[in-house]
């Protein structure tokens, strides 16, 4: 049951990095996202942090209040910037959280180029969101 869940993941995560759509010159053109995409494992984030230049990492759990009323934010910045969001629970997700130092929820992960570029620990207005983002992009 395990891999049937994470092959609907694997396929899923192709799915929507298909939805790039193609450019006017016939190439491919791999745009964000318009919503966060859930992200389940290390190797899924690496995947998402290797293919977008820019990515705004929610590490947030379910029954974290500070995480539920940022989760608009989150939406907004999905849909109207550059950046591309990955949103990660820390509960499914402990092992990912400590790799990337997360001792409190909310934190915020932004990657440019690869390599995390900042990091925002708890509840967060959109416009210090888009001011890192547009740092970076």
């Amino acid at each position: 049951m395990t891999e049937d869940i994470e092959e609907i993941r694997r396929r899923k995560l192709a799915e929507l990095r298909d939805q790039g759509g193609t450019a006017g010159d016939g190439g491919t053109e791999l745009r964000s996202p318009s919503e966060p995409i859930p992200v389940d494992g290390s190797a899924e984030l690496s995947e998402t942090v290797a293919e977008h230049d820019v990515v705004l990492a929610d590490f947030h759990a379910d029954w974290c209040g500070p995480c539920q009323m940022l989760e608009p934010v989150i939406e907004a910045i999905a849909a109207e910037t550059g950046a591309t969001v990955a949103t990660i629970d820390v509960d499914a997700n402990q092992q990912l959280a400590a790799e990337h130092g997360v001792r409190g929820v909310p934190t915020l992960v932004l990657f440019a180029d690869g390599e995390p570029a900042e990091r925002l620990v708890g509840m967060q207005d959109e416009a210090r969101l888009r001011s890192a983002i547009e740092k970076h992009t």
